[in-house]
């Protein structure tokens, strides 16, 4: 049992752990939606086509996808807390050079930098709540991670064209160079990896279960376990195509479609891609707390994942997004898109305790992979597509190619769906089993 000092002292790091990272996830989710709002902007100062602005927006998500599965190694080894730490140095050159950058090569470094350092805070936040909050409550704590991290993509959307309104996109880089070394300092300085690092046992030993014991061998064997388990791989595909269609539209294609589709200013456009992220945020929260509640995975990921194809669907055959309409429909399109997040809870469920930092990093790959790819192969549909000047915005007809590509991705997703192991909101690999996990890998 414990005594009133240390269930103070639990909750307090408990909170602070997952407020801080939280914060810094947040940060990423900025960078990873600005490129929409700052479309035009960018294309003017570095006189970039669409082929171009979709691989500067792009360079993020290669690093980003590269970098998931040394971060799953360096949480699980390492710790969280000087993962995140050194991110935020990194991330905060990143932010510096891209707001200084004259050309679009060094932007493309700044961009490649910011990439690197906020790639680290979404699988050790994963890692921390793993440890830090009890396995039946993983769902529900990651939904509340995502809708957190959302708030970012929101402050990228309608807030950032206020700001720009007042500041140039440059100082707007300039200053979140200085956030991101505070954040840094703050995770250095305020989280803590594991409750044993300040002498107290583990959630499960709380509960009066034994421990998850820690992987016994070096990390590269853990890390061949999580790559021979089968059960690991449909979640990639599932964020492949519906993590990805939903990254690289909102993160950088949905503002200049909005505007050059269907004749919304930049002001409604990013009021509307807010929307998009604010229903996803919103999403994901409530299906992990549905998915913990009724405790199932799959059915909730499928169900989600058949509406948002859905909703490209509609989006293909030119569907009005002006007034009410615009909003609703980009609301329960980032709603359904959700359901994905819950691929993170199955990876960590078919695979052992100590390797979840492995396994939820292998799955994250896949929207990364995924955004990386849709983002320039957009720009690159729409350029195929244009006839005439090329100087002119692209028309309505012009965007169709992309967007279906972009649903080809989301039905991808859904497909993947179907062979995801159901965990019924478990560990399938209990401490007692642990001796004999790799036999049970299937």
């Amino acid at each position: 049992m414990l005594t009133a000092h240390q269930h103070t002292q639990l909750r307090r790091l408990r909170w602070t752990g997952f407020v801080v990272v939280g914060v810094a996830y947040m940060l990423s989710f900025f960078h990873r939606y600005a490129p929409a709002t700052l479309s035009s902007d960018l294309q003017l100062a570095f006189q970039a086509n669409g082929v171009s602005l979709g691989g500067l927006a792009a360079t993020y998500f290669y690093v980003y996808m590269v970098m998931q599965i040394p971060t799953g190694i360096l949480v699980d080894t390492v710790g969280p807390r000087h993962v995140v730490a050194m991110g935020g140095v990194i991330a905060a050159t990143g932010s510096w050079i891209f707001g200084m950058a004259d050309t679009l090569s060094t932007a493309i470094t700044g961009r490649l930098l910011i990439g690197l350092g906020v790639s680290v805070t979404f699988i050790a936040l994963l890692k921390l709540n793993a440890v830090w909050f009890h396995d039946r409550h993983f769902a529900t704590i990651t939904g509340a991670t995502i809708l957190l991290g959302n708030l970012g993509a929101l402050l990228a959307a309608a807030p950032l064209t206020w700001v720009l309104d007042h500041l140039s996109w440059r100082e707007v880089f300039v200053m979140l160079a200085g956030f991101s070394w505070l954040m840094a300092l703050l995770a250095w300085w305020l989280v803590r990896d594991h409750p044993g690092t300040i002498g107290l046992p583990s959630l499960r030993e709380l509960d009066g279960q034994s421990a998850h014991p820690p992987h016994p061998g070096h990390w590269y064997t853990g890390l061949k376990i999580v790559l021979r388990n089968r059960a690991t791989w449909p979640g990639l595909w599932v964020n492949m195509g519906m993590a990805g269609s939903l990254f690289a539209f909102g993160g950088l294609w949905a503002v200049p479609f909005l505007r050059d589709a269907h004749g919304l200013d930049r002001a409604a456009a990013t009021d509307r891609t807010s929307f998009l992220l604010l229903g996803f945020s919103i999403g994901a929260f409530f299906v992990g707390t549905i998915s913990d509640r009724i405790g199932q995975r799959k059915p909730v990921m499928m169900a989600g994942g058949l509406a948002y194809c859905l909703c490209w669907l509609t989006l293909l055959g030119g569907m009005t997004m002006q007034g009410a309409i615009g909003h609703f429909f980009f609301f329960v399109m980032g709603l359904c898109a959700s359901s994905f997040t819950l691929s993170w809870s199955c990876a960590k469920e078919v695979n052992a305790h100590a390797l979840s930092g492995m396994a939820t990093s292998v799955v994250n790959i896949g929207a990364f992979l995924g955004t990386a790819i849709l983002q320039p192969a957009v720009g690159w549909a729409i350029d195929q597509a244009r006839t005439g000047a090329t100087e002119r915005a692209p028309a309505a007809t012009e965007y169709q190619a992309g967007i279906a590509i972009l649903l080809s991705f989301s039905l991808m997703g859904l497909i993947a769906t179907g062979f995801i192991r159901e965990t019924c909101c478990r560990s399938l690999f209990e401490p007692e089993e642990s001796k004999n996990e790799t036999s049970r890998q299937s």
